[in-house]
C-alpha cells in the first residue's frame, strides 16, 4: 500500500492509498460510542475529500466491544457514506470476540448499498477490494 496519513487520533489512523485509490482506516484499542462516531465521521469527511468509493476498514487492533454504536453506524453512518459515494467496504474483524459481535450487529442494521464484506485478515480483504 502507498499510504498518505490524513488523520491520526488515539483511536484511529486514516490514510489514503494512492495506488489502490481507497481509504484505509486503522482502528486501535478500546472503542466506545464517542470514539466510533468521531472516527466514522472522519472517514465520511475524508471519503468526500478524496472522492473515492472504497474503504478498507481494519479492526485488527480493536480490543473492546462497541455495540452502543452499532445502530447509529448501520442506520445513519452507512447511508451517509453511500450518499457520499461509497460503493465497497472491506471490513477486517478484530480477533476480540466482542468487537466481532459489534461489527456483526452494525451490519444487521445496515440495509442495501454499499457492498460490505467481512474478513478475518487484511490480505484477503485487500484482494477482495482490488477485484471490486
Amino acid at each position: 500500500m502507498s499510504l498518505q496519513t490524513l488523520l491520526e487520533a488515539p483511536h484511529i489512523i486514516i490514510a489514503y492509498d494512492h495506488l489502490n485509490e481507497w481509504l484505509y482506516a486503522d482502528w486501535q484499542g478500546d472503542q466506545d460510542l464517542r470514539s466510533v462516531q468521531h472516527g466514522a465521521l472522519e472517514i465520511l469527511r475524508l471519503l468526500q475529500l478524496q472522492r473515492c468509493s472504497k474503504v478498507l476498514n481494519d479492526n485488527t487492533r480493536v480490543t473492546s466491544m462497541w455495540s452502543e454504536a452499532a445502530e447509529w453506524g448501520g442506520k445513519e453512518w452507512f447511508p451517509a457514506m453511500t450518499a457520499a459515494g461509497l460503493r465497497y467496504f472491506a471490513w477486517v474483524y478484530s480477533p476480540n470476540i466482542y468487537s466481532r459481535l459489534s461489527t456483526d450487529l452494525t451490519l444487521q442494521f445496515t440495509a442495501g448499498n454499499p457492498v460490505v464484506a467481512t474478513f478475518d485478515d487484511l490480505e484477503t480483504a485487500k484482494a477482495w477490494l482490488l477485484q471490486m
